[in-house]
């Protein structure tokens, strides 16, 4: 347990380390400290490690050292010639390994046993399965190949999967296997590596050899990285003749070198050198790197510090030559072990000669030969293995294999294209075609799942159809509005002329159940389309749960490991599952498309004019979204005023008063739901600050009509500042040395004041716990001086007077009675179960500062921009969390706040509100003002003073922010609109959002697109 654990803090450290990388372009060589390899490093100073060792080597002799060092391959078939043959390596030369060829898993598995009976030192078993036993043994699991394995985001699913085949490969009485291949396949016509290759990309080939190779040493087998130095991008196979790199040191070590540098940092143990040409290391023509001193010893063990085992690839292999000498030269080289020699006995006496004529040192055979018995013992072969055949296929194909299999093909699944957010599609739409490429029954899984959300129609497009039944089958697809075009064909060129005049006027989804360099003949459509799911794989699960990622029901976050023609490169991909917003047609509910998009330039419009740096608009309708976007900046921040962040959607807003019904109104609906509250309940009778005051009679509904005879604001913040740290009052209507500050259309300011003493700090103290900005700490005392000047305020008539101190009343109330915080009561009941991740009062504890966009600069009060922090000073000094403002959102996230409110209390099939509360709460209206419970809503009697468009029915309710910002319901026509702006910065006084009308005019702009039934 304990070295797994070893194996899993380094892979995560190693994987952690490349994910850092991920913006790699060429890099430099650079100085590498030695990386003792991890599978060694436990056995480094083990004392009986070492006797072991010394113990053999005693028993030795020079040519059995050297057999040692070879790995000889043989077939895996218990003929008596094979027997032999095994008999002839095992006894006479003495081999310190064996590499099986492939075959049956019974019959390797008894030579096995046979070889190390024979052994009088244990073999290390040798393996070549790239994607486990199944590249060489028939009837053993399949995994995805490596290409298909680069899509997958989680590398702790890699790490799982080269765990898996070390288990399957000690099962089988495999101790070393050949195996990840670290190549960077960035040439498409290489003809070996391909899709043995994780991709394209160093930083992703390189984070999954390392999850792959520490999967596999963690569970006790050693790994081969190959083929050194990058076999990655040619177009020859070293099976058959000598492949060139003509590559500069820099362009090697920015993408071939890149994932073996990684790899030996990471700690592997194994490393193949493959039979390659590089001038830039080797300047004799014709000499592959295998055989090259300069890369193998040079490079490899001297520059780059690799201390682990260092393989050559099949020495067999024409790439490397017909040189009678070829294992002598690849010892004199640097290499350790020497796989697969063609004439064993003419190689081990061609290196016994050498030594003993003084060509090669006995000190280095000597070197290389403890240094392999070293991971013999490391490997566990310091007595002899015997496997049990019995039971061995269940053994190996455990329920946990198959799982693994299906978990690595789901997660490779990735979502390309997807520009229009096609995808999710819409549930409502029924009307789905599906046309099959591949065999008549290739989709049974897919339509079946398909079934549960929708009612497709399959249409077959067979390879020998006629032009006129192409035409029939084009005329029956026009009846549908979505098309999903399902391939299991491999290839596509038959279907080339169809597909280059397939272009329907519907939304299309292509669905791959094929490996993504087979649809490069049909691109150019594909690039047509509205997304493209490449799933790799026709698997029956592979085929439900791309089903569900067409409607949202599951989630796909590969990333294409290698590109697919010019039309998708190595990386591309989106998300989409059960959290992504879909994207519907407005004319399929009820609206016009192109008038809704005459929002753009009013929203365009008001950056243009100044009212605002930028701005978020949503629009659903039905509960489906119909327009979302972001316009604008965040607002220049930099000292020379040149740093534009353009505003993303899921960008946060300061929302201001907007907070009073998106925060306040609905924990009091909640109390109001459970009975916990009545609107005729007296303030005096909850709140004991308030009872001996002539407030004590205020009711929860004067509260909420804003008709309590509470003033509007109090100015909170003046009860911190000390009044004799100042010369003359705070404020003037005009500018002079004192008051050098705007903070309004015609009111300056004296920023030269001090706060009392001891009630702020710059930095949090176990009494400083309210943050007002990043350096201002407000003492937790201050609460009390906040609600006594509430009480001692002076009460007015109770006329409607728009007052921001009586929703803080209510947030008295609502803390009273929850017996929470306000921000926590309404994370726990609202926010949280409602998975919104950007909406909150202070939001800087979970959210970076470069999400949100600044609220306005305060020179006089904070002296700072407020990024994150609320404008709203009373808000500010009640520590960022109060009942008028403080609510931080984005415009996607406040639309399902008020959706919820639209459906009656319910979202997403959870209840929040009974329908009863909503309908209440959001039909009241006020006999004396426009005011409704908390809402605001049209001005029906005075259009002009209307906070709503001139279209907008009187059921509309909503409310506005001083920040620039408004979200309003009609239940009429089952409308949410969000307008979210920081129209006060830089400027608090900036007024020209109203002046130009921008939000009312967006919002009768809406109602224009509505399609009159």
């Amino acid at each position: 347990m304990k070295r797994l654990l070893f194996f899993l803090l380094v892979f995560m450290v190693c994987c952690g380390h490349v994910a850092s990388d991920r913006s790699l372009s060429l890099v430099p060589p650079e100085p590498t400290a030695p990386v003792e390899p991890l599978m060694i490093r436990p056995f480094a100073d083990d004392v009986r490690c070492r006797q072991w060792v010394d113990s053999v080597m005693e028993e030795l002799t020079l040519e059995e050292r050297i057999g040692q060092l070879f790995i000889y391959t043989i077939a895996p078939q218990p003929t008596k010639k094979n027997r032999e043959l095994l008999r002839k390596v095992v006894k006479d030369y003495k081999v310190g390994g064996l590499l099986f060829s492939g075959g049956q898993l019974q019959n390797q598995v008894t030579l096995t046993n046979e070889a190390q009976r024979m052994a009088e030192v244990p073999l290390l078993m040798t393996f070549d399965g790239e994607w486990g036993l199944a590249m060489r043994l028939r009837g053993t699991p399949s995994f995805p190949r490596n290409m298909v394995l680069g899509c997958i985001q989680d590398d702790s699913l890699i790490y799982e999967y080269g765990r898996e085949v070390a288990r399957q490969c000690r099962e089988l009485g495999v101790q070393v296997n050949f195996a990840p291949v670290a190549d960077v396949n960035i040439n498409p016509e290489n003809p070996v590596i391909n899709t043995r290759s994780f991709g394209e990309s160093p930083v992703n080939v390189a984070s999954k050899v390392i999850a792959y190779a520490t999967g596999l040493e963690s569970g006790g087998v050693l790994s081969v990285s190959k083929h050194f130095p990058g076999h990655g991008d040619t177009d020859t196979d070293s099976h058959k003749e000598l492949p060139l790199l003509p590559f500069s040191r820099e362009r090697l070590d920015s993408v071939e070198l890149y994932p073996f540098k990684k790899a030996i940092r990471a700690g592997v143990s194994g490393i193949m050198v493959g039979h390659l040409e590089v001038p830039v290391f080797e300047v004799r023509n014709g000499l592959p790197s295998s055989l090259s001193r300069n890369v193998v010893y040079d490079l490899l063990t001297r520059e780059l510090k690799f201390q682990g085992l260092v393989f050559t690839d099949a020495l067999a292999m024409k790439g490397v030559g017909e040189s009678a000498t070829l294992c002598l030269q690849a010892l004199k080289a640097g290499n350790d072990l020497l796989l697969v020699p063609r004439r064993i006995k003419e190689e081990v006496a061609a290196v016994h000669a050498a030594v003993k004529h003084g060509e090669l040192s006995r000190e280095e055979i000597d070197a290389k030969c403890r240094k392999v018995l070293t991971y013999k013992y490391a490997l566990g072969l310091s007595k002899k293995p015997h496997i049990r055949l019995s039971g061995l296929t269940n053994r190996i194909d455990r329920p946990h294999t198959r799982d693994l299999i299906r978990r690595l093909n789901l997660a490779s699944i990735t979502v390309l294209g997807n520009d229009s957010e096609l995808l999710p599609l819409d549930p409502v739409v029924k009307k789905v075609a599906v046309l099959n490429v591949g065999e008549p029954n290739g989709l049974k899984p897919f339509l079946k799942e398909l079934s549960v959300y929708t009612q497709p129609k399959e249409f077959c497009l067979t390879q020998n159809m006629t032009e006129e039944n192409r035409k029939q089958l084009m005329d029956s697809l026009a009846n549908y509005k979505r098309i999903v075009v399902g391939i299991t064909v491999r290839k596509l060129s038959a279907y080339k002329s169809f597909f280059d005049n397939f272009a329907p006027s519907v939304p299309v989804a292509f669905v791959a159940f094929v490996s993504g360099k087979e649809l490069v003949p049909i691109e150019k459509c594909m690039a047509k389309a509205g997304a493209v799911v490449l799933a790799h794989s026709s698997e029956d699960d592979v085929q439900c749960q791309v089903a569900k990622i067409l409607y949202g029901k599951a989630c796909a976050n590969g990333r294409l490991s290698a590109s697919i023609g010019s039309l998708f490169a190595a990386g591309a991909g989106t998300d989409v599952g059960p959290r992504t917003v879909p994207h519907f047609i407005p004319e399929e509910h009820g609206m016009n498309s192109q008038k809704l998009a005459c929002i753009d330039s009013i929203a365009q419009e008001g950056i243009r004019r100044g009212a605002y740096p930028g701005c978020q608009i949503v629009v659903w309708k039905d509960g489906k979204e119909m327009y979302n976007k972001a316009f604008g900046t965040h607002g220049r921040m930099s000292r020379n005023g040149t740093a534009e962040i353009p505003v993303k959607p899921t960008d946060v807003y300061d929302i201001a008063s907007l907070t009073k019904t998106t925060a306040t109104l609905l924990a009091v609906m909640k109390l109001y739901d459970e009975g916990k509250l009545n609107l005729t309940d007296r303030i005096g009778d909850i709140l004991p600050f308030l009872k001996n005051t002539d407030k004590r009679n205020i009711t929860i509904r004067e509260l909420l009509l804003h008709e309590s005879g509470l003033p509007s604001t109090l100015l909170f913040y003046g009860e911190a500042i000390d009044k004799d740290s100042y010369r003359g009052g705070l404020y003037k209507q005009k500018p002079d040395k004192l008051h050098s500050v705007r903070i309004g259309a015609s009111t300056w300011a004296n920023p030269n004041f001090r706060f009392k003493k001891g009630l702020v700090s710059k930095v949090r103290t176990s009494s400083h716990v309210w943050q007002v900005s990043d350096s201002l700490w407000l003492d937790k005392s201050f609460t009390q001086i906040y609600l006594q000047k509430i009480a001692d305020a002076p009460l007015r008539d109770k006329r409607y007077r728009y007052s921001c101190v009586g929703f803080i009343v209510l947030q008295q109330v609502v803390e009273t009675l929850s017996g929470l915080p306000l921000d926590a009561y309404l994370e726990k009941v609202f926010y949280a179960p409602m998975g919104l991740t950007h909406t909150a009062y202070l939001p800087l504890r979970r959210l970076p500062k470069e999400e949100f966009v600044p609220s306005s600069s305060d020179p006089f009060l904070r002296k700072t921009v407020l990024r994150g922090y609320v404008h709203d000073e009373s808000a500010a000094f009640l520590g960022g969390v109060s009942g008028n403002a403080g609510l931080f959102s984005n415009a996607g996230e406040v639309a399902k706040i008020y959706q919820m409110l639209l459906n009656g209390g319910e979202l997403d099939g959870k209840r929040y509100l009974s329908r009863e509360t909503c309908r209440f709460f959001t039909t009241s209206v006020s006999k004396i003002s426009r005011r409704g419970l908390g809402f605001d809503k049209p001005d029906s009697r005075h259009p002009e003073k209307s906070p709503c468009g001139k279209l907008a029915p009187a059921s509309v309710y909503g409310h506005t922010g001083f920040t620039g910002t408004c979200a309003w319901v009609d239940p009429d026509n089952r409308l949410v609109y969000v307008f979210l702006s920081n129209r006060i910065y830089p400027d608090v006084w900036n007024t020209k959002l109203m002046k130009l009308d921008i939000r009312t005019r967006i919002q009768d702009a809406i109602y224009r697109s509505l399609i009159k039934e």
